[in-house]
């Protein structure tokens, strides 16, 4: 049975949170959101651990995974640069933004071989999710998967934020993802409020997207595609982004992709806002009282 490997993009760094997030403790001993994922992807049969970093925060990021793993892991890493491009297109003058998550991925494709799961560095997703992408990343299954959260375990207390709103067949399968910003936890339900001040309201049980993927190896050669029709028509904006959940979507339209979405009660939480810090330590708590995790990882 093939070992999948779990991608972690973590080439946002410090730009966000005005540091490198991984330093931030959230567990008793120390522990970041990274420490509890790659407990929870190493139990759930992950092997290999590949992670997309920036240039600028190489040496540090290096040294604080040696610090937690050291030798526990078999870590490798890929670089996002903004010249990793198709040869046909050059980087535009005045541009310094990251091209976004879908080059982010795109930059793994000559080191992974296997199937594999995608996730963002900084969010917490919880052990059961991680079990469920492993099972369907070794049942050798050419379908892709997503995993599905409930919109509820997902809403920030401090402040509004963007969600891939998720249609589902009958089937489990994904149909469609609305990218929806400024959404705001309101009661039993939420709501999405647009440029123009609309707001719509969402179901608390609704089904999005965190940006927790299960892929084979395939994917590489369809990104690639999509990345070189975006850079066509964007690669001259400055500040235009590639992002990945848009161009899975754009493979679901066309029919390129079967995307098995995976339902998880698990919560989901990251540290989109400074006050948000609090919360997390609090929820690692609950687990850790829960007996989900030792009070020591390492």
């Amino acid at each position: 049975m093939v070992t999948p490997t779990l991608l972690i993009l973590a080439a946002g760094m410090g730009s966000r949170y005005g540091g490198l997030k991984l330093a931030d403790p959230v567990g008793p001993g120390g522990e970041g959101i990274l420490d509890y994922s790659i407990y929870d992807a190493r139990r759930a049969g992950f092997g290999r651990f590949v992670f997309v970093i920036r240039r600028e925060i190489e040496q540090p990021f290096h040294q604080m995974v040696c610090e937690r793993f050291g030798k526990k892991l078999a870590v490798e890493y890929v670089y996002q640069e903004l010249g990793k491009l198709p040869s046909r297109f050059p980087v535009p003058a005045g541009r310094s933004k990251p091209w976004g998550s879908t080059h982010a991925v795109l930059m793994a494709s000559g080191t992974i071989r296997e199937p594999f799961a995608v996730i963002n560095v900084d969010d917490f997703y919880g052990a059961e999710s991680y079990r469920m992408l492993a099972r369907h990343l070794t049942s050798e299954s050419t379908d892709y998967a997503m995993v599905g959260y409930v919109l509820r375990n997902t809403l920030s207390d401090f402040g509004s934020v963007p969600r891939g709103v998720c249609q589902v067949s009958s089937r489990g399968y994904l149909e469609n993802i609305l990218e929806l910003k400024n959404i705001e936890r309101h009661g039993g339900h939420a709501i999405s409020i647009d440029a123009a001040g609309e707001e719509t309201k969402l179901p608390g049980d609704s089904v999005v997207s965190m940006n927790m993927w299960g892929f084979t190896p395939h994917v590489f050669e369809q990104l690639r595609e999509q990345f070189e029709r975006y850079l066509k028509e964007n690669g001259s904006d400055p500040k235009a982004e590639c992002y990945l959940p848009i161009t899975v979507n754009e493979l679901l339209m066309s029919g390129k992709a079967q995307i098995k979405v995976l339902r998880t009660s698990d919560s989901w939480f990251g540290v989109t806002y400074p006050e948000d810090h609090s919360r997390a330590e609090e929820k690692i708590r609950h687990l850790i009282e829960g007996g989900y995790y030792p009070k020591s990882l390492w």
